[in-house]
This record gives C-alpha cells, structure tokens and sequence, in this order.
C-alpha cells in the first residue's frame, strides 16, 4: 500500500547540511580547522554565567530576551526594540523565509553562499534562486539582473563564508536601492567581528526599510556550542519574525552566556588582532608553497589548489596527521580547502603539512 503521507513540496529537495567533522579515526591529537571555530573558545564571563545559570535551570527563561537585547543595544549602539535572538543566526534566516516567502516566491543567493539560505528557502516553499559570483566575489550586478517581480528575499553574507572575500559599503548600498520595492536584503554578519571597524550592515539598516542584519556568537565570541544569534532590522520586519518565533527559543544558559559575551569587548579586540595576523601569516605561508587565497576577511582561508584532484588528496594528507580541514566541493569550489585560523601552533602545523604533500606531490 502506497502511503498517503507526504512533506510540502520542496522539503524532499533539500539535501542535508553537513557540518564540519570534528575526528579521525585512528588518528589521535587531532586540530579541528573545519568549522570556523574561535581557538580560543569563549571569554571568561561567559562560561562564569553559564555556569551560574544552572541553579535556575527550572524556572522558564526570559520570552521577550530583554536583557540580551538590552546587552547588544548597549555595545553596538543600536535599538533593542529592533533586535531579535534566535537559535544562531540559522534561526533568523529560518524566521525571514518562514514569514516573507513561500510557494511561487523566489529567493536570492550567490553560487558560493551559505547553505542554509538554500535549505531554508525551499522549507518554505519558496524557489531558490543562484547567482553567479565574480572570481569568488559577491556580484551585485548579477544579483539585480537576477531580481524579478517573484523576488522576496536576497540574501549575501558580508564578509562571505567560504570564500572570505567582502564586497563594500557603496556596492551593499547600491544593492539595497536596486532590489525590487517587495524584497528584503539580508546581510548575513556571521564574520563582522573580524573586519575592524566593520558594523556589519547596521549603518544601512538604520536608514533603510528593506534591509536586515543577521549576526552571531558562534564565530568571534565562542559560543558555537550553545547555540545563539541574533538580528537587527527595521521594527515592522522585527515584529513579524517575532510572531513566528518560539516564545521560548532560547534558554536561560544561553542568554546568560550571550550577554556576558558581547560585554566583554576587550575579548573581542584581543581575538580580532590575533586572527589578523595569524591570517596574514597562514595566508603568506601557504602562497610560498604555491597555494594562493583571496585576501580573507574572516577567520578562514580558502586555500585554492590545482585541481579537485590536489585539493582532495591533501585533505586526505592532512587528516592523515590530524588535521581537519573542509572540503568546499559543495558550494561549488572543488578545487579548494577552507582552513580555519587556529591557534599559532595550529596555523604553523598546518603550513608546514600541506608543504610536505606538495613536495611529495609536484
């Protein structure tokens, strides 16, 4: 008997995301540089809060998220009314599509964007829709060529996960006056952090209707593993999401940590400045090896190889010696590995492996 039960159309095409793996069989003293994980976890406060949490892990959390937003208001000079908190910035991008598009609308991503924009496109309904980058660059041409009357989401992240590479302020604004009056444009801040001086997008937020701003604790702040994001848009935008969004999405251990976290922003000068120049470092090592990178802006580098071939049997090299790396075949970069920076024993056992293959190999 054939059965009668059937997902919404779209949900069988979405395939499953893959996260970065995290062991190798066989092979102890492992480094993990898949993930874009901070080497230096979490700042201090935050794990005190965490930790403190625990005795009033019976009561409900918060609904409204206040003190967080309040938090986040405080150090980024923004609205807390305009501010929403979601499991990571993935639950944010799940509230947009789940309230803004469905069957017959599309949603704009680029060729090497984040998964998620995707997956959570056709959870809705909605058509995704891809469009070509230039050498590994957001393209915002293309991106409007792209745009049609159907268009109800378009999204970019800024700096750009895996490619690292950043588009700037007078090309992101172009973009948000050239997208169709009914589409919202979604700055995906996963990486902000780690651009000096960067807000991410807010600045345009705060002058325009159609823009919204996605961010996370997962990268720069260390909290990957509880969990946590949040967005910034106009207040319209803010209250529709939060009719979707679960009155108790986030636990009282995560909004503690979270608060604690974005406080503390000498942690987050302190980690940036090292990123920086362990980046730079990395970066130049492995071009004197004959692997080039486009100039990252994040805290990865997307190290190009000369074939799918090279850049698959040095991953199999490296794992081989306990180091975990990501392959990038599936956003359409077969032919590069996305190195995340590490730690400086991290980033100069890493250089020096790929340059042992590579004098094995060429």
């Amino acid at each position: 008997m054939t059965s009668q039960i059937k997902p919404q159309p779209g949900i069988l095409d979405i395939k499953l995301y893959q996260g970065g793996t995290s062991d190798v069989a066989g092979v102890d003293n492992v480094v993990k540089l898949s993930s874009n994980e901070n080497p230096f976890g979490a700042p201090e406060g935050a794990k005190e809060a965490f930790v403190k949490s625990v005795h009033t892990m019976h009561r409900y959390p918060n609904t409204d998220h206040r003190a967080l937003r309040e938090a986040i208001g405080a150090v980024h000079g923004l609205d807390p009314e305009r501010v929403i908190c979601g499991v990571g910035s993935d639950e944010i991008i799940t509230f947009l599509c789940q309230a803004y598009a469905g069957v017959g609308d599309e949603v704009i991503y680029t060729e090497h964007g984040f998964s998620m924009y995707k997956i959570s496109a056709r959870a809705a309904g909605a058509t995704p829709v891809c469009v070509p980058e230039r050498e590994r660059v957001v393209d915002v041409d293309a991106i409007l060529a792209a745009c049609t009357e159907r268009t109800k989401l378009v999204f970019i992240a800024n700096p750009a996960n895996p490619t690292g590479t950043m588009i700037g302020a007078a090309d992101v604004s172009r973009l948000a006056e050239g997208v169709p009056p009914q589409a919202i444009l979604v700055l995906d801040g996963a990486y902000a952090e780690y651009v000096e001086g960067y807000d991410g997008g807010a600045s345009l937020v705060e002058a325009r209707e159609n823009v919204v701003m996605t961010r996370t604790f997962s990268k720069m702040y260390g909290l990957g593993g509880i969990r946590i994001g949040w967005g910034y848009g106009p207040k319209a935008i803010i209250d529709v999401l939060n009719r979707v969004r679960g009155p108790f999405n986030l636990s009282e251990p995560q909004l503690a940590a979270a608060e604690a976290a974005v406080r503390d922003t000498a942690w987050v000068e302190k980690c940036r400045a090292d990123n920086t120049r362990l980046r730079g470092w990395l970066a130049e090592a492995l071009m004197e090896h004959g692997v080039p990178s486009d100039t990252s802006c994040a805290n990865f580098i997307l190290a190009r190889f000369q074939s799918q071939e090279e850049a698959e049997a040095c991953d199999d090299f490296l794992k081989s010696q306990g180091l975990i790396v990501r392959r990038v075949a599936g956003y359409g970069l077969p032919n590069c590995l996305r190195i995340t920076v590490g730690d400086e024993p991290a980033c100069r056992r890493v250089a020096h492996t790929i340059g042992q293959f590579l004098e094995q190999t060429r």
